[in-house]
């Protein structure tokens, strides 16, 4: 058995996300590695414009190893200064050595490192979020044709209300995925690294040429190789407390979670015991019946899509960020953020999972359809009715024969079938479920062009 630390974050209350690459690329372990990154890019990118020597540059590079820190220690050590960019610089400083330790973090200050390292973690998690959805919508795709024409009710308000199909409720799925995965796109693509200096105005390195001179307007284009060096957007402006980059992260990961709550939600309930229309793949257990076997990606998903609203409302609150450095609002940030990065990393795993394992059962389709003995096939005789009888008519005729079908547990075709004003009406076609589908196909069809 492995041991572990007991403050050791594992995961242990967190099975949407554990084991995941996106926990990987979240973790302390990952956001050390993101810190050091935009150190070490901070003084190559001055080195690039003769703002520091070259060795200097090569001397934090190497320095900057995550093997050589310890982020339990800067844990401890950030309390002194709120933030763990402090303790880090003074250490990786030491590592460096005197000669070319000042170059380290200069003319920097906290919230350019911090941000920009939140910028990279976002960025390497996206990555894995897109490929996530890129499976999903990929198995969908292939759900969504394979059953286009496969018969089922479709439900309003918890009731059945026309036939619909499996392959038009998977296409709807599918496009949910793409608008997720069209917003994390023009997220991923847009995120900035962050250097202002210690009020936003990148004034410290105005003073800082390689041999001491002045650095002049080669500071102004500091930003965008800084930015280039981690394969960052420039900013326009430092964004200190212009929290734009952290709303739209906010945004486009509360929109995935719900989009792929849908999906679960959806598989959730057609999953039942009693419905029995779809099930997971390699379900999960349980411990106390051994008879179960519980929709637990589903679940997993769900419960993602319910913690992530508050989550990213945590991100939008912090836009309300005073003077040119917030106390509090910045800081308020960085686990909220992180927790939304884990659950939506998480979220697309096992929805990517879900979807390529899903069972599709459309024989219990076509039962549930005949449940209300020909009932969901209300509106669609009303429409076949109505040029015959009249409108008013086919609607109070059916209304009648619906209520009979309830009380005398008959089948509704059956009853239309004795009606004096209907025997010279062909409605073999109408009381089909499989022939109401509407343009079901179709905007399946429609819906699978999309790329």
């Amino acid at each position: 058995m492995t041991t572990v630390g007991h403050d050791d974050d594992t995961g242990l209350l967190g099975p949407g996300w554990s084991a995941s690459a996106a926990a990987s690329a979240t973790g302390d372990g990952a956001y050390l590695r993101a810190l050091l990154d935009a150190e070490a890019a901070l003084t190559r990118a001055q080195a690039a414009l003769g703002l520091a020597p070259a060795e200097a540059a090569a001397a934090v590079t190497e320095a900057a190893d995550p093997a050589r820190f310890d982020p339990t220690g800067l844990a401890v050590r950030a309390r002194a200064g709120g933030n763990p960019v402090i303790p880090l610089v003074a250490d990786l400083t030491e590592a460096v050595g005197t000669e070319y330790g000042p170059y380290v973090h200069r003319g920097a200050t906290s919230q350019d490192i911090m941000d920009t390292a939140t910028m990279l973690v976002a960025a390497r998690t996206l990555d894995l979020v897109l490929s996530d959805l890129g499976r999903t919508e990929r198995a969908l795709a292939r759900s969504a044709a394979e059953h286009r024409d496969t018969p089922m009710p479709g439900r309003t308000l918890t009731q059945h209300a026309v036939p619909t199909t499996f392959g038009l409720k998977a296409a709807g799925w599918r496009s949910l995925v793409l608008d997720a995965r069209d917003r994390v796109s023009r997220v991923r693509s847009s995120l900035p690294a962050q250097l202002g200096g210690a009020a936003g105005t990148l004034a410290a390195f105005d003073g800082y040429g390689a041999d001491g001179g002045d650095g002049g307007e080669r500071a102004a284009e500091l930003p965008a190789v800084f930015a280039r060096e981690l394969a960052l957007t420039a900013p326009l402006l430092p964004w200190h407390t212009l929290r734009t980059p952290v709303a739209d992260l906010a945004g486009c990961l509360a929109f995935t979670a719900g989009a792929l709550g849908k999906v679960a939600v959806d598989v959730l309930t057609l999953s039942r015991t009693e419905i029995g229309e779809l099930s997971e793949g390699g379900r999960g257990g349980s411990s106390a019946m051994p008879h179960k076997a519980n929709p637990v990606r589903s679940t997993l998903v769900v419960a993602a899509a319910r913690r992530a609203p508050q989550l990213a409302a945590v991100l939008y609150g912090s836009l309300v960020a005073e003077d040119e450095r917030p106390a509090g609002a910045w800081h308020a940030e960085w686990e909220p953020l992180r927790d939304l990065l884990r659950a939506v990393g998480g979220a697309a795993r096992d929805t990517a999972e879900l979807a390529e394992g899903l069972r599709v059962h459309p024989e219990a389709m076509r039962r549930n359809l005949d449940l209300t003995r020909g009932l969901i096939l209300s509106e669609r005789l009303s429409a076949e009715l109505a040029p015959v009888l009249g409108r008013a008519r086919a609607k109070e005729l059916l209304t009648g024969l619906a209520r009979r079908t309830r009380a005398e547990n008959r089948a509704l075709p059956e009853l239309l079938a004795r009606e004096p004003e209907l025997k010279d009406i062909d409605l073999e076609g109408a009381t089909d479920p499989a022939h109401a589908t509407g343009r079901a196909g179709a905007l399946t069809d429609r819906a699978l062009e999309r790329r």
